[in-house]
């Protein structure tokens, strides 16, 4: 269980606190890759619900490279934990967010409503909100499709990056210049060094907000107040001899 205490005591100390990292791609992209290489190892919270639902396909034995042949039960199966898992990562975003702790939000781009929407929220909050979309070409997100543990059926990633392709330009206007575009269409040992110090320039102002400013400034008084009064309980029992 998930302790919300501790989630506010992190937040102040977290120094990606009010960050927040979109991060976009489909099928093959890459997009994890370039993360592990750019964001992870930050301390920010991963958000996605993909990694919760391959743990709970795992579990129950689903293997989900075979799923254009499951039966009728094992596609409410995997409806049921998809749905699960969802439910789970928007407690662990909520929770994480509560604490206005550092983020990386993985998604695909193909849900543009829900972007905005989160970043919507993000942004009132306090938050400092970007996107990071990783590109490929069709031919390239086909090839790594293959090579994933979880790969899905070719249509699908045509479908999909044919609608992520289209989203790339609204993706641009709703983030301005906090977009950034990774051209990750290359062996997955090679990133562009210029948006990897983009990347990470990003990362390391603090907050920009007076929101922020004032979250923050709010918790390290309470904070302060509470070791002072746990400071003057124990002086009234004097030192132990």
């Amino acid at each position: 269980m998930i302790n919300f205490k501790n989630f506010l005591t992190e937040g102040v100390d977290d120094k990606h606190i009010f960050k927040a990292f979109f991060l976009a791609g489909g099928p093959g992209s890459g997009k994890s890759w370039v993360s592990a290489r750019t964001l992870e190892g930050s301390g920010m919270k991963v958000i996605n619900s993909d990694a919760g639902f391959e743990r709970y396909a795992i579990k129950v034995g689903l293997d989900l490279k075979k799923m254009s042949s499951f039966s009728n039960f094992q596609q409410r199966q995997k409806e049921f934990l998809r749905q699960r898992s969802k439910s789970g990562t928007q407690t662990q975003l909520q929770y994480a967010v509560d604490g206005r702790l550092g983020l990386i939000l993985d998604s695909t781009a193909r849900d543009i409503d829900r972007i905005e929407r989160e970043k919507r929220g993000l942004d009132f909050t306090g938050y400092d909100t970007y996107m990071v979309f990783v590109n490929t070409t069709l031919e390239t997100a086909l090839k790594r499709n293959q090579m994933r543990p979880r790969s899905v059926p070719d249509g699908i990633v045509r479908q999909s990056h044919k609608q992520i392709q289209a989203n790339r330009q609204k993706l641009k206007n709703i983030f301005g210049s906090n977009y950034v575009e990774v051209d990750n269409d290359y062996d997955l040992d090679h990133i562009n060094s210029e948006v990897y110090k983009k990347i990470n320039k990003l990362k390391k102002p603090k907050y920009s907000k007076q929101m922020a400013k004032d979250w923050v400034a709010m918790e390290l008084e309470m904070k302060k107040q509470a070791g002072q009064k746990k400071t003057s309980v124990f002086s009234l029992f004097g030192r132990r001899k």
